[in-house]
């Protein structure tokens, strides 16, 4: 099926056969449109820290400039490792194992995997690790 078949305002079904070519596409160009975002805003956070490499001769200035810098590469951060898991989910896609959860097998869910496409666990799987990790948390 081709991209262009597709129409802009399709959303998949739970009334169709869970991830189908025409569902394995929406989330393909879904995760494709989230990465060219955050590839975009990491250009604008690069050119910022170009920019802003001035050298300030007030204190307060140049720790304001530092602990901005600081965020910006924070935020450069999690946007690196946010595309490392579009770029595995896009993996996931060609390889037939999107949208089925890691641990059980069984189907993430399509509400989920709208919201958070990169998903990898079902919501029930996600919050017994979650509750897991809590109980080592308070240890």
């Amino acid at each position: 099926m081709s991209v262009a078949t597709l129409a802009d305002d399709y959303r998949p079904s739970e009334d169709e056969e869970f991830m189908n070519a025409r569902q394995r596409e929406y989330f393909r160009k879904k995760l494709n449109a989230w990465k060219d975002e955050i590839l975009r805003e990491s250009r604008g956070t690069l050119e910022n820290l170009q920019e802003e490499n001035t050298n300030h001769p007030d204190m307060a200035d140049r720790a304001s400039s530092e602990s901005d810098r600081a965020l910006e590469l924070r935020t450069r951060d999690r946007q690196r490792k946010l595309i490392s898991k579009i770029d595995a989910a896009l993996k996931r896609i060609e390889d037939g194992s999107y949208g089925f959860c890691e641990e059980t097998g069984e189907p993430i869910g399509l509400a989920r995997l709208d919201a958070r496409p990169i998903a990898t666990l079902s919501l029930e799987a996600q919050e017994m690790h979650e509750r897991r990790e809590k109980v080592y948390r308070d240890d």
